[in-house]
């Protein structure tokens, strides 16, 4: 039949159609369980091919029926802005930054839950024998704002989007930009894709947990690979994460799809899966949207003040001539900030550029290289704090360099004038950054700093240090190449001239692994507040250097060659893995954390390492002039009596750690009063690599033969 006049503007004259009335459209949106509830009162918006818009409310079982519309495909819409009373959504949707365009179904589609633990599509809902047509549908498909939700994940049953497609390119009816094609004269039903995301689980509470270590680790690993931004600058209309590892990956695409990922160094074979939380889409560690069309920051035209995920949550100050990276991003309860460690030559030259400068922010000096780096990326947190910090905690961590930035960054975010941070830090393998006073001045700063086995970087600076690197980087280098002339000017280059002594700030964690013999090993966690072990062999060489006779062993030397304990990857995870391993163990049969067979391995260690300072401050003794001690001398002699006190103390300390249960509090922290705490440890305990036995997370048999330390723990050769 042919069109009458008022119809032609609604058809293409490609083709013939009648806008006859009278037809019928039915569909239902359930969860992955076939239930329609969780959808029910949910607002709709319906269109006919000619443009006629049909609105109502599904019923309580999320069903609806248009009925006398025109012939041919409708398309559905929910773009229905939430209203409801959560806070949480209320402040992402009125926030002053990128405010989010959250709907009444993406709040609903958050409350749902995935069929599969995993995430994984359902291929058989029970929905379907109800259906004529069956279509697996994402949040995105039906709102018109998108760019804030996640990836679209595989289905098995696409929706009509070539139907779709055909009715805009066709002319039929009006243009679509979003929404889900139904078919005429059929009950449709569509499976609404959960929006659940996966974030980290930490604790926020100040005291120090297995879990921490363990996940912040992983964290602080992860600074040192790329944003990975596609494109990586003056994106156009979207942005994308493709590769794994990276930052952008992890937490714009991985987490934001429900996908447990584990890798997150380049090198990295071996797995090591975060703890993940199930959480509301919402409520994951947030990778800011990107859209033009709705954040006038975002357009190109700013040039370089363009706004884009990468320049937000990523620093890397590269081109104004340094090298320092970190990442930031946040959700409702913690903001995390994450600082990579030492991964090229610029940031080898802020590492030894160790002179003091006053550290402004606070009180005391700092090296003068991490000061450096700090100052680089503070505007960058400050600007980020500032948009999104709302009260949560502020959790930093970093390795090597990155710790000694984080110490900076953590004190001054702590003294920043009219606010009020609460901030929690976790460092790994960190040199020291601070004079006495700056660490006396960041007392109320709760840090949590691990040192692993025998790392030699947290003995540097040595509390005699502040040195210039033009004198310490050749001598050091000469030192590899040279022998002796290079052992005496590496020396004479870090020797401290003015100024208080280096410290180390925070609660120590030192990782301690015990052979028994060639097959079976262990480990523990603990403080033993000794000097001895951390960095012994560094004032023994130089004072034995300051006399001109070489140490015996190469001390520093071989620590700072042979650097294995102090690579994340290598070590540093593994040591938090095989901790966290070891205190579930414990807190589950309710056993000690240090076995009797342990602490007679270590306690026989103790005694030798006491032996040999005694025999050090003999043989000093004997070395005396006629005219008795030398000042320097007596300061050396003073210093080693104060580390025989603290070996005493450390004796003490083995004791407490003998008898010590542990509850959950201390393997998990906050974390363990979380409503998905419980699936959270079982998802992880489920993977097959948190199954296996490995030997650094042995709890060793209760024998009475064949036990030996390994030397390297102490270090006691070091030292004599």
């Amino acid at each position: 039949m042919a069109l009458q006049e008022r119809d032609t503007p609604c058809f293409s004259k490609k083709m013939l159609a009648c806008p006859l009335r009278g037809h019928w459209t039915s569909f239902q949106l359930v969860d992955e369980q076939g239930d329609g509830k969780p959808y029910g009162g949910l607002h709709y918006t319906v269109m006919d091919s000619i443009g006629q818009e049909y609105s109502g409310r599904l019923d309580g079982e999320g069903f609806a029926k248009v009925e006398n519309h025109y012939r041919g495909p409708v398309v559905l819409s929910m773009d229905k802005r939430y209203s409801g009373l959560d806070k949480q959504y209320e402040n992402l949707i009125k926030r002053d930054y990128y405010p989010l365009p959250i709907t009444e179904l993406q709040y609903r589609a958050e409350q749902t839950r995935f069929f599969h633990e995993d995430g994984f599509r359902r291929e058989h809902n029970p929905a379907i024998k109800d259906a004529d047509v069956f279509v697996q549908v994402e949040v995105r498909d039906l709102v018109r704002d998108g760019a804030h939700l996640p990836p679209v994940v595989q289905r098995f049953y696409q929706p009509q989007s070539t139907l779709l497609r055909a009715m805009s390119e066709l002319g039929f009816g009006p243009e679509h930009s979003f929404g889900i094609a139904l078919s005429p004269n059929q009950h449709n039903v569509l499976e609404v894709r959960p929006m659940r995301a996966l974030r980290p689980l930490l604790s926020t509470d100040d005291k120090f947990c297995a879990l921490n270590l363990y996940q912040l680790a992983l964290m602080a690993t992860l600074s040192y690979t790329d944003f990975a931004q596609d494109p990586r600058e003056k994106p156009l209309d979207k942005v994308r994460f493709p590769e794994d590892p990276s930052i952008g990956n992890l937490f714009g695409e991985a987490l934001a799809s429900y996908r447990e990922n584990w890798r997150i160094d380049k090198s990295q074979s071996q797995r090591f899966y975060p703890l993940y939380e199930d959480v509301p889409y919402s409520k994951r560690l947030e990778i800011l949207p990107f859209d033009p069309t709705l954040y006038e920051q975002n357009h190109q035209d700013k040039g370089k003040d363009q706004e884009h995920p990468a320049n937000q949550h990523f620093f890397d100050d590269q081109e104004d001539g340094g090298d320092t990276q970190a990442f930031i991003c946040h959700h409702d309860e913690g903001i995390l900030i994450s600082v990579r460690g030492t991964a090229s030559l610029k940031d080898a030259l802020r590492d030894v550029h160790a002179l003091q400068v006053p550290f402004e922010e606070g009180v005391g000096s700092v090296h003068q290289g991490f000061y450096s780096a700090f100052q680089a990326m503070k505007a960058f947190v400050l600007r980020y704090l500032d948009k999104f910090h709302t009260g949560q905690k502020v959790i930093i961590c970093g390795h090597s360099l990155g710790g000694a930035i984080a110490l900076l960054l953590a004190e001054a975010l702590r003294r920043f004038p009219d606010e009020d941070y609460n901030i929690l830090l976790y460092t790994y393998g960190a040199p020291r950054a601070g004079d006495s006073t700056f660490v006396e001045g960041a007392t109320d700063l709760v840090h949590h700093r691990m040192v692993n086995h025998n790392d030699p970087v947290p003995g540097v600076p040595a509390p005699w240090m502040d040195a210039n690197w033009k004198v310490w980087v050749p001598g050091l280098v000469t030192t590899v190449f040279s022998g002796l002339y290079g052992m005496l000017l590496f020396g004479a280059g870090l020797v401290r001239v003015g100024g208080d002594p280096y410290q180390h700030h925070g609660q120590q964690q030192h990782f301690m692994p015990v052979r028994f013999n060639d097959k079976e090993w262990s480990s523990i966690l603990w403080d033993p507040d000794c000097e001895s072990i951390d960095d012994a062999a560094c004032t023994a060489m130089l004072e034995k250097t300051r006399r001109g006779d070489m140490p015996a062993r190469d001390g520093l030397l071989a620590q700072l060659i042979n650097y294995t304990d102090h690579m994340m990857v290598a070590s540093y995870i593994p040591f938090a893995w095989a901790t966290l391993r070891r205190w579930q163990q414990a807190q589950e049969t309710g056993a000690t954390i240090v076995t009797d067979r342990e602490y007679r391995v270590i306690e026989y260690a103790l005694a030798t390492l006491r032996e040999k300072l005694y025999e050090y401050a003999r043989q000093a003794r004997h070395n005396e002039g006629p005219d008795g001690a030398t000042t320097k001398e007596k300061a050396a002699m003073d210093a080693l009596y104060g580390e025989q006190d603290r070996l005493e103390r450390t004796q003490k300390r083995l004791q407490t750690v003998r008898n010590r249960r542990l509850t959950l509090a201390d393997v998990y922290g906050s974390a363990a009063r979380l409503p998905e705490f419980t699936g959270s440890v079982e998802r992880w305990a489920k993977h097959a690599e948190n199954q296996s036995p490995v030997q650094y997370a042995m709890i060793p048999r209760q024998l009475d033969d064949g036990f030996l330390l390994a030397r390297e723990p102490l270090d006691i050769d070091s030292i004599s």
